[in-house]
């Protein structure tokens, strides 16, 4: 059976490529899934992307995926440091996830510092750039694969 994962895009990552190039970079978001849905077909695997910048609609997403996705990779961006309903939901859900970020939220502003994500994770990548979301994809595929 093919594995399903889901990357799951938050608020003003649309904007990826124009938006704090020094911070986030060049790539648009579209680069960014093009590139990773290449990498994920390499490896035999499906890979659905989902970018929102709505609150409600993250949720529903996540609230969908419980029978199709078995891994979740997710930049929720603002909502990282703001969304219950985001947090319940993934809970809810029972399918593991790995937070990402591209910045290293943690060496940022005191706000940024705080997830309501992270101690519900499997794992968290942040700081590594683009990349992140490449590693992101290493380590939900390495987990998945472990259970098997």
């Amino acid at each position: 059976m093919m594995m399903n994962i889901l990357l799951i895009n938050g608020p003003n990552l649309n904007l990826l490529g124009t938006r704090e190039p020094e911070i986030y970079g060049n790539k648009t978001l579209s680069d960014i899934e093009k590139d990773l849905t290449k990498v994920a077909k390499e490896k035999s695997i499906n890979l659905e992307c989902f970018q929102s910048n709505h609150e409600g609609e993250i949720v529903d997403k996540i609230q969908e995926s419980v029978k199709s996705i078995q891994g979740i990779l997710i930049n929720a961006g603002a909502f990282t440091h703001t969304s219950i309903s985001i947090r319940d939901a993934l809970i809810g859900a029972k399918i593991p996830f790995v937070e990402l970020h591209i910045s290293n939220i943690f060496s940022r502003e005191d706000f940024r510092k705080e997830s309501f994500l992270t101690d519900k994770a499997i794992g968290i990548i942040s700081g590594f750039g683009i990349s992140s979301y490449s590693l992101a994809l290493e380590g939900i595929i390495g987990y998945l694969s472990s259970k098997d």
